[in-house]
């Protein structure tokens, strides 16, 4: 069985900066779409960005265009989540997923890593 395994979460500033990564395992890491979402507490799950396999294929949720970049590095089977100008709300439990074709529904996804924390103080 494949694993995803998030980091980089934590407590910043509003204004400030983090990079979440995704390290992949047990599988092709080359032949799956990643992506990122993120909770926040009594929400729904929503999509925050994804990737294409070769990169290609980039997409954002509006209110992080601009401040978030997605990226992956298929030698090290790892997907990233730069984040910038965070903003408190921003704050939410951030997860990593992956799926074998593109898309950006959450219910479309196949597998899903722990998720890590991102708290944003005003």
């Amino acid at each position: 069985q494949g694993q995803l395994v998030e980091s980089g979460g934590g407590l910043v500033q509003a204004g400030g900066s983090l990079r979440l990564s995704c390290a992949a395992s047990g599988r092709t890491f080359s032949d799956y779409t990643m992506a990122w979402f993120r909770q926040a507490p009594g929400k729904e799950r929503e999509f925050v960005a994804a990737i294409g396999r070769y990169s290609f294929l980039r997409n954002y949720i509006d209110s992080v265009k601009g401040r978030f970049t997605i990226s992956r590095d298929n030698a090290k089977n790892t997907v990233y989540l730069q984040m910038n100008s965070l903003k408190p709300e921003d704050t939410a439990v951030y997860y990593c997923a992956a799926r074998g074709t593109y898309s950006t529904n959450v219910a479309d996804y196949d597998y899903w890593g722990q998720g890590t924390q991102v708290t944003i103080s005003s």
